[in-house]
């Protein structure tokens, strides 16, 4: 039986919202928030939360069912064995949410150093690497480290019209092509796209390349519990079938219509109310552990994208959105806190923290003769990254800055499957609170339609003759430094 499957071990692994650091009574009544109201919008997150369930009834929410699809997970597991068997190195091509849920997913489950390690202690795992920009000396040196022939690439894009992913994959291409030959080549590219159409779909069916599937209606963002995010984690090693179980779990809670039972129902009513009510537009994550800091950055991107919007559902302009700032404890409590505790009160902390880590290192005794250094011996690092976070939170609460935490008992698949499964579905409520759509994303794909216009795409040259008269103004202005 598989340690997922033991009720007693799942009940020990439950996550926990920590939200008293947002109540009037810790952080004080200007900035913090009563129970009378959150009770107030207990009715709005009631039909926020039934329109969800008749949306995923329909079939309108795809993203909701990726953790119980097993023939996808059987397939993830069955190319992820041929690629670990047949490989040194393995890339993901992707950008944005094509990438970011396989980065969150590898930092958090991998070992730390995972492509430092001899293939031994990898246990024979290929080296895992994510292209997500097409910053040229980035990817011009990665390719310079790896053999096109030890090597297999994973191209991830929906339409297969993603400028930067698609461009990367023809210089891919054009490599293996060369080095392995037109029909060798075929072996190291597996395509993540649409089942049935797009140009990558195309592509693949052209080249004869093995494909893996991106449901039709799951957004990039929401995908990590496809193979975008599946088989990255399951070429690393990690228990796939654990993280499903984990978002599972998740999702049975955020079922509930009570809001006082719903972690993701609560934390989106208090993000948004401090929000809305007490002006705090900035919403800052903070993981005390290197392994979360990835989740922090998808985080950012499915809280930006999703609620950053000029548009309300009636078609009403109301350039909305809270902005998600990622930040790392211990790290930038040498940064950023200054400007947390001291500064413009318009700011909601949240704190990703660990119970058990999976190392404990001691500190040894010595210099007992200096107090600033000698109390340190007999403890642990365990135990000092653990106190400063507590501390933290205390000092936040002593300026009247509010704050919440999700609590990790330990990090592993089941977990952060909870963790990112209940971020999902807590952005979902927050757009139904901000009456948005947070499904779509109007705004990124103007930037998109004018960059293709600069390269030339057919239809898009109207879009590049636009941007000069624009970017200029009536007089260019340039200082030269």
């Amino acid at each position: 039986m598989k340690r997922w499957q033991d009720k007693s071990w799942t009940r020990s692994m439950k996550i926990a919202l920590d939200f008293s650091g947002m109540m009037a009574d810790a952080a004080g009544p200007r900035h913090g928030l009563t129970m009378k109201q959150i009770n107030a919008v207990a009715d709005a997150f009631k039909s926020v939360h039934q329109g969800l369930k008749q949306q995923r009834r329909a079939g309108d929410l795809p993203f909701y069912e990726l953790p119980y699809d097993r023939q996808v997970l059987k397939q993830v597991l069955k190319t992820a064995g041929r690629i670990i068997n047949g490989c040194e190195n393995f890339v993901v091509l992707g950008i944005g949410g094509s990438a970011l849920g396989g980065i969150a997913l590898f930092r958090s489950l991998a070992h730390p150093q995972h492509n430092l390690l001899p293939k031994n202690k990898r246990k024979g795992l290929p080296r895992v690497f994510f292209a997500d920009n097409i910053d040229p000396e980035g990817f011009g040196a990665l390719l310079e480290l790896l053999d096109p022939g030890k090597t297999i690439f994973n191209v991830i894009s929906k339409s297969g019209g993603t400028a930067e992913t698609m461009s990367q994959f023809l210089i891919v291409r054009n490599r293996l092509v060369r080095k392995l030959g037109r029909k060798k080549h075929t072996s190291h590219i597996i395509a993540t796209t649409d089942p049935e159409q797009g140009y990558l779909r195309a592509i693949a069916g052209e080249e004869g390349y093995e494909t893996l599937p991106i449901q039709p209606g799951v957004g990039g963002r929401f995908s990590v519990f496809s193979p975008v995010g599946l088989l990255p984690a399951a070429v690393a090693g990690i228990d796939i079938a654990e993280l499903m179980a984990g978002a599972q779990s998740a999702d049975k809670t955020c079922r509930q219509q009570n809001l006082w039972k719903n972690p993701a129902g609560m934390n989106a009513v208090l993000q948004v109310l401090a929000y809305t009510v007490k002006n705090k537009p900035i919403s800052v994550m903070i993981p005390y552990s290197d392994a979360l800091r990835d989740i922090a950055d998808w985080y950012r991107q499915l809280w930006a994208e999703s609620l950053g919007k000029r548009l309300d559902v009636d078609g009403r302009v109301v350039n909305i959105g809270p902005t998600p700032v990622k930040a790392l404890g211990v790290t930038d409590q040498h940064s950023q806190l200054q400007l947390y505790i001291e500064g413009p009160f318009d700011k909601v902390i949240t704190f990703l923290t660990v119970g058990r880590y999976r190392k404990n290192i001691k500190i040894p005794a010595g210099l007992k003769h200096m107090d600033g250094v000698g109390y340190l011996g007999g403890h642990t690092l365990n135990d000092l990254i653990q106190a400063e976070e507590q501390a933290t939170e205390f000092a936040l609460l002593q300026a009247n800055r509010v704050n919440t935490a999700i609590r990790l008992p330990e990090i592993n698949p089941f977990t952060v499957g909870q963790l990112l499964f209940m971020l999902e579905v807590q952005t979902l409520y927050a757009g139904g609170l901000l009456r948005i759509n947070p499904l779509d994303q109007p705004g990124v794909e103007a930037g998109k339609q004018f960059a293709y216009g600069m390269m030339g795409r057919k239809g898009f040259e109207e879009m590049a003759g636009m941007m000069p008269l624009r970017r200029q103004g009536k007089r260019p202005c340039h200082i030269m430094v």
